[in-house]
């Protein structure tokens, strides 16, 4: 609801992740929201209740607010145009394909000029899509120069600080709203649309729109780095002995410092944190910011090559060479909570493993079919004991609650050979051992 108790017209531009996420806590939160997309099969699906990734909470969140008669989906941008006093734009930012890490901003501008002809009256455009600093001033030019409307037409960036795994609770209670804004009017009418939460005391900072397309880029990149610092640390504690998981344990009750993300293991990917810092490099590059050209290079880099690590593990495991040896991997997604396989650390590795000729048996709780259509080489089994059977090695690449209950001793009596590759530090070693297997961990002595 608005500051008024009243609902507002809301409309949500793009229904991938971001999007539809968007849209159903924005109707949870009693808004009337209606949302487009051009890709048909899309709608179809989330008009029938059902979403098109696995995102914990939200398909019955989806659901609800159908019933509810608060969500409706459309393929109209008239009717869109008609509707709508905030319209969000979530449309995606993927990587050009020409190598230069640039956030392709097609699927953006292609949002604002399908909606401009149709903008009447006045009313707010809120762009929530990751873009470079500058991407809203060409966005408000195209919007102005198109719209009926004209300078009536204001805007606002309002970036979105999404885990995946978390999305729902990240949308209905962020740690902070940010909110770069053309005017008063844009702050206030933005800060009605998240009443709701701004009232139970969740911080909201406006500031002007450059530094609001900074913010998030600054924040995955500043993450990013704090990941590749302690997976360096884990190559430090390696070359002397040392325990990575008790080092992070230490410098993490620095409140200088903080113990999340010193998770150390194969690092970061998904659809976020891996392109943004490198479309940021590029915009770095572009108006010749060297040094941070520099540290998200080096970030990039540092995060690519744990999967090397773990590859150099798993080799030297059965053996120096992997051809003909049965692996076992457990995990496909770039994360618990989510059958995201973009940018995997996991299948990476399973596809550099198969290249070289082993013959790799995965599972994953949720992720397996995407990750079928993307390596359809692989083998992919229903359960555990069955991806582990017969095999030389077991690597542990995605860091599911399921795989901590694991019992080793059961797992024992099915694999050729015991041997496990914890690659996400997060397994109970120890356990294992107990249970006759031989268990290597990135950044832990043994």
């Amino acid at each position: 609801m608005g500051r008024n108790g009243q609902p507002m017209r809301v409309s949500v531009i793009g229904t991938g992740y971001l999007g539809l996420t968007h849209a159903v806590c924005m109707a949870d939160l009693g808004h009337d929201v209606l949302a487009i997309d051009v890709d048909a099969e899309k709608i179809t699906k989330a008009a029938r209740g059902e979403a098109p990734f696995f995102e914990p909470g939200l398909e019955p969140l989806l659901r609800k607010n159908l019933d509810a008669g608060r969500l409706r989906f459309t393929s109209s941008f008239a009717e869109v145009g008609e509707f709508g006093d905030v319209h969000f734009i979530c449309v995606g930012t993927p990587q050009t394909k020409d190598g230069s890490g640039m956030a392709d901003l097609s699927y953006v501008f292609g949002a604002a000029d399908a909606l401009a002809p149709h903008l009447t009256r006045a009313t707010l455009i809120v762009a929530k899509s990751t873009v470079p600093v500058g991407t809203s001033r060409q966005v408000i030019g195209r919007l102005r120069a198109a719209a009926p409307a004209g300078d009536r037409v204001d805007f606002a960036f309002n970036p979105e600080f999404l885990r995946e795994g978390y999305a729902v609770q990240d949308s209905l209670t962020p740690d902070r709203f940010v909110f770069g804004v053309t005017s008063a009017a844009a702050d206030e009418l933005i800060r009605q649309v998240y009443a709701t939460p701004l009232d139970s005391g969740i911080p909201g900072l406006t500031m002007d729109i450059e530094t609001a397309e900074l913010v998030k880029v600054a924040a995955n990149s500043f993450l990013a780095t704090k990941i590749s610092f302690i997976n360096v640390m884990a190559e430090m504690c390696e070359a002397s002995g040392a325990d990575v998981l008790k080092l992070a344990d230490a410098i993490g009750i620095d409140e200088r410092i903080g113990r999340k993300f010193l998770s150390p293991g194969l690092g970061f990917g998904g659809g976020c944190l891996p392109k943004d810092i490198r479309a940021f490099r590029a915009t770095a590059e572009e108006k010749g910011v060297t040094s941070l050209v520099d540290l998200l290079a080096t970030v990039d880099g540092i995060n690519l090559g744990r999967r090397e690590r773990v590859l150099v593990l798993a080799r030297g495991a059965v053996g120096g060479d992997v051809s003909g040896k049965r692996i076992a991997v457990l995990g496909a997604a770039f994360k618990p909570n989510s059958d995201d396989i973009r940018d995997s650390p996991s299948l990476a590795i399973c596809g550099r493993l198969a290249d070289e000729g082993a013959i790799v048996t995965v599972h994953d709780p949720v992720a397996m079919t995407n990750a079928a259509r993307v390596r359809p080489d692989l083998r992919y089994a229903d359960s555990v004991h069955e991806a582990a059977e017969g095999t030389d090695l077991v690597l542990h690449l995605t860091e599911w609650a399921d795989y901590r209950a694991i019992d080793p001793t059961a797992l024992r009596a099915i694999v050729a050979s015991p041997v496990l590759i914890d690659g996400r530090c997060t397994l109970d070693a120890a356990a294992w051992r107990a249970a006759g297997w031989t268990v290597l961990v990135p950044g832990r002595p043994g």
